[in-house]
């Protein structure tokens, strides 16, 4: 055999020895999240409960502190043809909410289809500034600054 063709077969060997016929799963957030939401009951489980069996949560809610949400995300590598796109295979947000006692209050489990079925709103926000508020006059102020730095420009008013 000649050097080039041993070459070619370490080659071969190589990028087949590298190539796996398993998924990788990567996980992310809290295992397991349907089956520990489930052991937590309403009314009787507490704060301290939620957090010893489900741990500190993914995120608190910005405007209300006993408000919280647990994600649990699991993704997989695809086939070779698909050249390695990640594949979500679960997508589980658990949202607990705490009473002003301690005790859970409610807990809502959301699946990947659920979250996928969520409808949101189409209206926009109409900014209410009037001219002579505070808002109005410090941010006509903060722009006439960026606009004109030096202060050389004649003013509109």
């Amino acid at each position: 055999m000649s050097m080039n063709k041993i070459f070619n077969i370490v080659l071969i060997f190589f990028f087949i020895s590298n190539c796996t016929l398993n998924k990788n799963i990567k996980h992310h957030g809290v295992p397991s999240l349907d089956e520990k939401g489930r052991k937590l009951i309403v009314k009787k489980s507490n704060r301290n409960d939620v957090i010893t069996l489900l741990g500190p949560p993914s995120t608190t809610s910005t405007f209300d502190e006993n408000l919280l949400i647990y994600i649990e995300r699991t993704t997989s590598s695809s086939k070779l043809f698909k050249l390695g796109k990640k594949k979500l295979i679960k997508n589980n947000i658990l949202i607990v909410e705490i009473d002003n006692q301690g005790l859970l209050a409610k807990k809502i489990f959301l699946t990947k289809n659920d979250i996928n079925n969520l409808k949101f709103s189409k209206e926009f926000t109409k900014m209410n500034f009037q001219n002579k508020s505070f808002i109005y006059d410090f941010l006509s102020s903060m722009r006439q600054k960026i606009n004109d730095p030096l202060g050389k420009k004649k003013s509109k008013n």
